[in-house]
């Protein structure tokens, strides 16, 4: 059975407001695009290889609407999924909304994701986000909210608020990289979870692809989710790397709170990092890594529950 491919596809880093949690923060302290042309190319390129899904994300990509709609057109006359990741800005009243939402569904959109959070609607009305979902039901348009939470009684109102309007919504939980590095912890409470991650590669404006869209290049010490630029090698050349490394099989399938213990951490310490964290403590680190390396194929296979 051959793997499922998809994409997160930055095409620009460019973005309208600035988040106090953005993960995408120190990515690049300089916005960059993609030019149409090469990105359409890639986009044909990766129907080639059999990518069946492109998560346009990375700044706000509404900001190129007409650059977009062009985009997911290519998407749909090659069979691809498309899915948008917005933060809601362009809904600022109802006739707006459905404007945009009807356009994108004439482009072959597949489906909308709106970012919802108290940093979000620090800058965005949160009004936005409702009139946005409300144009997707009229519409009849895929759908859901990402609402990203620390999971703190803050938030709660937040919640109340999508359940009052019957929103479908899913909770995230903040990544503790770029600005919200600086945020106070709440305590973690869970059992001893597994920590499996679907590492969905994502590809940068400049066109350098990660094994994994959640902060893969702040791993500077070894580059471990680094796969290489798609102007020294093929889309396809890109993802066998994803679906042949051994360790990332592992952390689809093992995950990574048993390759720490394996390693020696401590439960109380594993417990304690979020799953980002744990993943860059395990291999952003040459001697962790290099352990994990040499043991992938005999004692680390069975090291598991």
């Amino acid at each position: 059975m051959k793997p499922v491919r998809q994409i997160a596809f930055g095409y620009s880093t460019q973005c309208n407001i600035r988040c106090g949690h953005c993960v995408a923060s120190e990515a690049s302290p300089e916005t960059a695009k993609m030019e149409l042309e090469r990105a359409i190319c890639i986009i044909q390129e990766m129907a080639g290889a059999n990518v069946t899904g492109i998560s346009f994300t990375a700044g706000e990509p509404l900001l190129f609407f007409d650059d977009i709609c062009e985009l997911i057109q290519i998407c749909q006359e090659h069979g691809i999924y498309s899915r948008i990741v917005t933060n809601g800005y362009w809904a600022k009243t109802r006739e707006n909304a459905n404007r945009v939402v009807s356009e994108l569904i004439s482009n072959g959109l597949s489906q909308l994701r709106l970012s919802y959070s108290r940093w979000h609607q620090q800058h965005i009305n949160h009004e936005n986000i409702l009139r946005a979902a409300l144009s997707c039901q009229k519409y009849n348009l895929d759908y859901f909210i990402s609402f990203v939470t620390d999971f703190s009684k803050k938030d709660d109102s937040l919640e109340q608020y999508l359940r009052a309007h019957h929103l479908k919504y899913f909770p995230e939980p903040v990544i503790y990289f770029g600005r919200a590095g600086k945020f106070d912890r709440q305590r973690v409470f869970t059992d001893y979870s597994p920590n499996l991650c679907s590492m969905n590669p994502y590809l940068t404006p400049e066109l350098d692809m990660y094994a994994c869209c959640d902060a893969a290049s702040r791993f500077s010490e070894t580059e471990f989710l680094y796969l290489g630029n798609l102007r020294n090698e093929s889309i396809d050349t890109l993802f066998k790397k994803t679906e042949n490394h051994v360790l990332y099989h592992l952390i689809r399938t093992m995950g990574l709170t048993n390759m720490a213990s394996y390693l020696g951490f401590k439960a109380s310490e594993i417990v304690e990092y979020r799953k980002c964290e744990l993943c860059e403590k395990l291999f952003n680190s040459k001697e962790n890594l290099s352990a994990l390396t040499k043991s992938a194929a005999t004692d680390l296979i069975s090291w598991r529950r």
